[in-house]
């Protein structure tokens, strides 16, 4: 058989990537502050977009605005305007394409009004932020100076694995202040996190074995025994120096010796000792200003005992397209070069106005589902946080996996115990032993440990064991989760505890 070269015509269909859809994909993942920037820039480069004034409501009526300039626009402009209009509406079109592939099922959903968003919402898009691929900014180049909330947030990532800590000690590293304190009971923490008071305590030991050494603690005495703890120092004359700071301050001696049973040397020594630590850890970093987080979207309850999604005004900036300057310069301009200058911002200008609109839609329609998901945690607290993945979330909605990634990103949602972020409400899942609903990964580490809270010191539950009496109640584990759960918790081995429980019936006896 001859080979030979032929042309052939084929009809297919394939998403091709704008970059008009390339950069709606980028204003997903944008926070609040670079959709603020995001749109600066466009209102500096776009003639056609504008602010809002406060006190307007409605968007300029092209109509009116030709009636204002003495009706109907010259005959000589009358071919350029029909071929703006018929440019427009392609542009239009095309725009309506692109955006339902990137916000599948949601270009003629309607959505909620939010009692908190501004009248004219629909003509007023929310707009985001970001920079354009050719855009960028040397500073962003510049070393940030670390500051103590993210060296402690590091530090959380790679000490603690159950997400239920992890998101007990972002709370707790939130209120730690400038000089490196927790401002805050940890009664009162547990209570607004829904958590038992002893996993606070445990999660703020953890956070308090940190760097730097003496951070976290909750007022100076704590802090010098934590720094006199990391020296190896903290013995029981040092201990009652620090209880008795009052009396070191006014230079007390006579009393200090009594209180701490030692002579002169020794209480001299002792002082230049405590004399050597930092009363306050959290100076060593940068004291840049703390930039509060605004959330994207305020959860509260409902009447009727469900819970009302509502977006924050406050990170949806307004533009608008100014149709009466659109409609003057286009009885104007003559040259080419003028009139795809004048397309080009008009293409821009009503993307930006469609995108943004979709955008604010779909981090509503994506909140609402986890919200509705994680139902349990908002009545009742991190305990009852549910197995959750973006699959789920995903078909709930109809919308990809990677959409609700870039939703979630750099978003946070404001509850009645707390700010957190979107992902924050993403847990893993522990499958079933018996086909049933998938325990989350926190219940399986809680009933871990019970278990081992209340084994005897005569029968201590080896890994293999906890695996086998977690298989006959439902959950299907491996030992080397199982391990993994238990060295995430800081629970030693079976051969550490049956040593350390029997060195305490010993001691008891």
């Amino acid at each position: 058989m001859a080979l030979t070269q032929k042309l052939e015509m084929r009809q297919s269909q394939a998403l091709v990537m704008t970059p008009q859809l390339m950069q709606a994909i980028k204003l997903l993942q944008l926070s609040s502050l670079d959709l603020v920037a995001y749109v600066d820039a466009e209102l500096e480069r776009n003639p056609l977009l504008e602010r809002p004034a406060e006190e307007d409501s409605d968007a300029p009526d092209p109509a009116a605005a030709e009636e204002a300039d003495g009706g109907a626009p010259e005959a000589s402009g009358d071919w350029f305007k029909q071929d703006l209009e018929t440019s427009r509406t392609a542009i239009e079109q095309r725009l309506d394409t692109d955006l339902e592939n990137v916000f599948p099922d949601d270009a003629g959903a309607p959505v909620r009004q939010s009692a908190l968003e501004p009248a004219g919402y629909s003509e007023w898009a929310s707009v985001g932020a970001g920079g354009r691929d050719g855009d960028y900014n040397l500073e962003a180049f510049v070393s940030a100076e670390t500051t103590l909330a993210g060296h402690l947030a590091e530090q959380l990532l790679l000490t603690v694995a159950d997400p239920v800590r992890r998101m007990i000690g972002q709370h707790l590293i939130d209120l730690v202040d400038e000089a490196g304190y927790i401002a805050g009971h940890c009664s009162a923490i547990a209570e607004k996190l829904g958590a038992p008071l002893g996993e606070v305590e445990a999660v703020l030991r953890i956070l308090q074995s940190f760097d730097p050494p003496g951070v976290c603690a909750r007022n100076l005495t704590e802090c010098l025994a934590i720094q006199l703890n990391e020296r190896n120092r903290f013995d029981p004359a040092m201990q009652a120096l620090v209880e008795h700071l009052e009396l070191v301050a006014r230079r007390d001696f006579a009393g200090l010796k009594k209180a701490c049973g030692v002579d002169d040397e020794d209480l001299a020594d002792m002082i230049a000792e405590i004399r050597q630590l930092n009363p306050k850890p959290g100076n060593a970093f940068g004291s840049a200003t703390v930039q509060p987080i605004v959330p994207d979207v305020f959860v509260r309850p409902s009447p009727d005992g469900g819970w009302l999604v509502e977006l924050n005004p406050d990170t949806l900036p307004k533009v608008l397209i100014n149709q009466s300057y659109y409609s003057e310069v286009a009885r104007t301009v003559k040259k080419d070069a003028e009139k795809t200058y004048l397309a080009e911002c008009l293409q821009t200008a009503t993307w930006l106005v469609r995108a943004l609109d979709q955008r604010a839609r779909t981090i509503l329609k994506v909140a609402t589902e986890i919200v509705r998901q994680q139902d349990g945690f908002l009545a009742h607290g991190v305990q009852h946080l549910r197995p959750l993945n973006l699959r789920t979330v995903a078909d709930a909605i109809s919308m990809h996996e990677s959409t609700v990634s870039r939703v979630t990103a750099n978003k946070y949602m404001a509850t009645s115990r707390g700010i957190f972020e979107l992902k924050y409400f993403f847990t893993s899942a522990i499958a079933s032993a018996d086909g049933g609903e998938a325990h989350s990964a926190e219940s399986v580490r809680h009933r871990i440990k019970q278990l081992i809270d209340a084994e005897s010191p005569a029968e201590i539950l080896s890994d293999d064991t906890i695996v086998e009496k977690l298989r006959q109640a439902g959950i299907d584990i491996a030992r080397r989760t199982v391990a993994k759960y238990r060295e995430a918790m800081r629970i030693p081995s079976s051969v550490q505890r049956r040593r350390e429980k029997q060195a305490s019936l010993d001691v008891a006896g």
